[in-house]
């Protein structure tokens, strides 16, 4: 039994594309375990699918200065120590990483024990906790050809990101039905990232009015944000978090609204769905929403509104713009060069643990 340890947590983002992969593992006869942080969201969404799941403690590594900083450190540490042990006792072939601050001490764990590693980033930069991990890795799998000059010669392989074949198999009727939505108008999904998107929700809720009167909008606008007195509006439905339906919302969906993180958007392009990005401001992030997002427009997929330049005419306009010339982009996202990631991987993937 070939044996391969997948890790990765924090955001859905960092779960969903080890989920990709996990039918073809199956078929390639491979044994999967999960490491994950105790209790964070990859716990829950792995145990629903039925892999065996191992929690470590987990610290975040902060640019800024925060009292956790003094604590987090001993937590990683920790989650070290318990990743050395599972390891050696479980003595997998390989492990997958995409990234996220629990995935450092597993990966710097197989590299004590000589176990071969592959991670995967999905900016266009890698991250912190990817630049930590990289220097362990054999392999780094990639989105966007630009990262590769972040990365050192000889470990690049551009993937792109490994997207869950269910998405691919939604029934727009089905999605229909799920939100009580009528034929006769247009849908647009909004989408802001598993934990929601605070700005992202205020917008769309500040032009909702007008936005009813052409369009019908399904709103995933994460845990704990619903907006209850909106309740009542017709034409409009908000739910914190779809899982099962959620191939049939996107098939429905004319539009969609997203934040910029790289799995997300590759999903959208993955379906060539037209879209604009509101990427995570600079002020919060180290800005790796904004260059996707520039690099995506750029290739002509979508339009991008950055946090400080959204005004309620400015969001109308541009999903006007995008509705009227959707096929404009749905060309552009048809006629890009795709790549089959969940394949690349896995072909890596058994190259690397023969070697």
């Amino acid at each position: 039994m070939k044996k391969i340890i997948l890790t990765g947590g924090g955001t859905a983002g960092h779960v969903t594309p080890n989920i990709a992969l996990i039918p073809g593992l199956k078929k390639l006869g491979y044994e999967i375990k999960y490491i994950g942080s105790y209790d964070g969201i990859e716990k829950k969404l792995i145990e629903e699918i039925g892999i065996p799941y191992v929690g470590i403690s987990s610290g975040k590594l902060r640019r800024y200065m925060s009292a956790k900083n003094f604590t987090d450190p001993f937590r990683v540490l920790k989650g070290y120590s318990e990743a050395k042990k599972y390891i050696k006792k479980y003595r997998p072939d390989i492990v997958f990483s995409k990234g996220g601050f629990v995935s450092v001490p597993v990966v710097l764990a197989a590299r004590k024990y000589k176990v071969p590693v592959i991670i995967h980033e999905s900016d266009m930069t890698p991250g912190l906790a990817n630049k930590l991990a990289i220097p362990s890795a054999t392999k780094v799998c990639h989105n966007f050809p630009e990262t590769a000059d972040y990365l050192p010669k000889g470990k690049s392989v551009l993937s792109g990101c490994p997207i869950r074949s269910e998405l691919l198999s939604g029934n727009a009727d089905k999605g229909r039905a799920f939100c009580g939505f009528t034929n006769d108008k247009p849908v647009i999904m909004i989408i802001g990232g598993s934990l929601g998107a605070v700005a992202v929700n205020n917008a769309v809720r500040a032009v909702l009015p007008e936005l009813l009167k052409k369009y019908q909008v399904v709103h995933l606008c994460g845990k704990g944000k619903i907006d209850t007195s909106l309740n009542d509006m017709a034409g409009y439905r908000q739910y914190e978090y779809i899982k099962d339906e959620l191939k049939d919302l996107f098939a429905m969906a004319d539009i969609v609204i997203s934040r910029a993180g790289a799995n997300a958007i590759c999903e959208i392009a993955a379906l060539k769905k037209p879209s604009l990005l509101i990427p995570l401001s600079a002020r919060a992030s180290r800005g790796d929403q904004i260059l996707n997002a520039k690099s995506f427009k750029k290739q002509g997929f979508c339009e991008v509104l950055e946090e400080e330049d959204i005004t309620d005419e400015k969001m109308l306009s541009t999903i006007d713009k995008l509705f009227s010339d959707k096929e404009k982009y749905i060309n552009a996202m048809s006629a890009s060069d795709s790549t089959n990631a969940v394949d690349i991987i896995l072909n890596l993937i058994e190259s690397c643990r023969k070697k």
